[in-house]
């Protein structure tokens, strides 16, 4: 058997797991990978402009296809450049690996230049990582990389690539399968296990299923769908679940939590039993612990039995995969007797709807993402979002219905993910319309991007809610700090004076100027000052066949409602209308 580089090994053994789409940066370390990479054909690499962006890049195509994502950095700071990425994929369970060069292990620990310990500091974010040492481990190693990431629950793996192991020989046989010793995630669930949660839930009369992003990433929706449709249960899901059930169903609550509706998080307050389903009671879902569902017997059922009684006590705990369950419980259950429950839940649906206050000269954001959904409600749509207040009204105001159409940072938090993960998913589902909803202060930080899309033709619709100010910060400093608008406002210069805590029209609007940075870069840039303009622009930008940055200039100070503040209960939310 002819021998191959380690170069050529790492890229067949990518071909092998099924790898189409590579995002990546080269670097010195990395040279011989691409250039095998150079002249593959199965292949194609996506050259980014900050690594930063090829790990959340890897990040959005995974998560809208349901296959591992794959990122390709150089040593020191290119390795360093995909942490935040990577740590992002890691708090949402997304399966992924990452591809760092490094030095020639001769010279590991010896400070050489762009050297870095990349798995040291990676251990803490990654769900497994690996130093190779020697090229005749690599393919094994490729193939345990991608059987870890995508299995159990999900996460990225690293794999950390000496560049004498990628320049060294070794005959290439890629293992048919994997064997790792203390490491064998649990599928199906216990029937016992079942049976009880069925009796359980057949006996409730004021029962919630709370679904989280495990439902996704099981690809588990029409299981969850069944079991709401056997009993008749309500649901409300976690933001990482937006898409797992139809948003407009009568059943359906919406989200809860910090920013979920009020009638969602009174029926969790309220409630006998919660069926937890793939979630992992966080602090932005349960607000004050000792408060939460104080009524509530709990079923929790995930694949990760370190995630069950974590945060809250679970009387009935289900380890396994979410569709697996879910298929066995739908086997046990039937309708449930709680017509007096769906009664008070639908007077309070009415009673506390979603809303906000449109004004008379006055570009409101809710009402941009409305329009946005309006526009592509009947085309396969995926939204990713940055984080903050635009990504809470894309949570709200956009009606989901189909999972893995709703891409953005849950636990991390990661200003910047949106754009460089719409990119992905547009590789990933070129036939999609993909919407960045992205604020003024997020966009910038991977506003680079914008030469990867328009260099692979990639149409992604970016849509800027322009408030001129890091929005969800400066809504607490309203709310909680006295209006200190400290390091808030993205429009200060050196002659603003020392205190402001209130816009005016002589406040600067256009730093910096969207439209001109979209076409420095090549692309279509639309700005959009009034509600009458909404409509056209986005039917323009789906017309045009390219990347488009569409500025809306939207209320300077509107804030996100409902909200609960930080240490506060459910039930003591801020509803910010009359």
């Amino acid at each position: 058997m002819s021998k191959l580089t380690g170069a050529e090994i790492l890229i067949e053994s990518l071909k092998k797991e099924g790898v189409k789409d590579l995002f990546g940066y080269q670097g010195g370390s990395v040279i011989p990978i691409f250039d095998v990479l150079y002249t593959e054909e199965e292949i194609d690499f996506y050259l980014v402009r900050h690594e930063q962006a090829a790990a959340h890049a890897a990040d959005g195509y995974a998560r809208s296809t349901g296959k591992v994502g794959v990122c390709l950095a150089t040593s020191g700071p290119g390795a360093t450049n995909l942490v935040t990425g990577i740590a992002t994929a890691y708090m949402d369970s997304i399966p992924m690996v990452a591809l760092t060069g490094q030095v020639p292990t001769s010279m590991i620990g010896n400070d050489a230049f762009q050297e870095a310990d990349i798995v040291g500091i990676t251990r803490p974010i990654t769900k497994h990582n690996y130093l190779v040492k020697d090229t005749k481990d690599l393919a094994r190693t490729v193939k345990e990389a991608f059987h870890i990431a995508r299995s159990g629950r999900p996460g990225p793996v690293l794999i950390d690539l000496p560049k004498n192991v990628t320049t060294g020989e070794a005959e290439f046989k890629y293992p048919e399968e994997v064997e790792l010793l203390g490491y064998n995630p649990t599928y199906s669930g216990h029937p016992g296990q079942i049976a009880r949660a069925a009796k359980m839930i057949l006996e409730a009369k004021r029962p919630v299923i709370y679904a989280g992003g495990g439902v996704i990433a099981s690809d588990a929706s029409q299981e969850l769908t069944k079991l709401i449709e056997i009993t008749g249960i309500p649901i409300t899901t976690t933001l990482l679940c937006l898409g797992g059930f139809p948003t407009a169903h009568p059943l359906s609550l919406g989200m809860l939590g910090m920013h979920g509706t009020k009638y969602a998080n009174l029926s969790i307050t309220e409630c006998d039993l919660i069926i937890a389903i793939g979630a992992r009671f966080d602090d932005r879902i349960t607000g004050k612990l000792d408060e939460f569902a104080p009524e509530a017997k709990v079923i929790h059922i995930d694949i990760d039995p370190t995630s069950i009684s974590k945060n809250i006590k679970v009387d009935i705990p289900i380890v396994g995969d979410v569709k697996k369950v879910l298929t066995g419980l739908n086997e046990l259950v039937k309708k449930c007797e709680i017509s007096d429950w769906i009664s008070k839940i639908q007077k309070w649906k009415k009673e506390f709807p979603l809303r906000y206050k449109r004004e008379e000269g006055s570009l409101k954001p809710q009402y941009v993402v409305e329009k946005i959904w309006e526009v592509t409600k009947d085309k396969k749509a995926i939204i990713s979002t940055e984080v903050g207040q635009n990504q809470m009204w894309a949570a709200q105001f956009y009606k989901y219905s189909k999972p893995r159409t709703f891409l953005s940072s849950g636990g991390l938090g990661t200003m910047g993910y949106g754009f460089p993960a719409a990119i992905g998913a547009q590789v990933g589902n070129k036939d999609a319309v993909v919407f960045d909803i992205a604020g003024d202060g997020s966009i910038q930080m991977n506003i680079q991007e914008l030469a990867t899309a328009v260099c692979y033709q990639l149409p992604v619709k970016i849509a800027i809610l322009n408030n001129t100010y890091l929005g969800m910060v400066r809504q607490w400093q309203e709310l909680f700090f006295n209006k200190n608008y400290a390091a808030t406002c993205l429009a200060r210069t050196k002659n603003c004076p020392k205190v402001c805590n209130s816009p005016t029209d002589k406040c600067p609007s256009l730093v910096p100027d969207f439209m001109k940075v979209a076409e420095a870069y090549g692309a279509k840039g639309i700005r959009v000052k009034e509600e009458k303009d909404v409509q056209p622009a986005l039917h323009e930008a789906l017309s045009y066949d390219g990347p488009v940055v569409m500025d809306f200039l939207v209320c300077k100070e509107e804030n996100v409602f409902p909200m609960v503040p930080a240490g506060a209960s459910l039930t003591q939310m801020l509803e910010g209308m009359a």
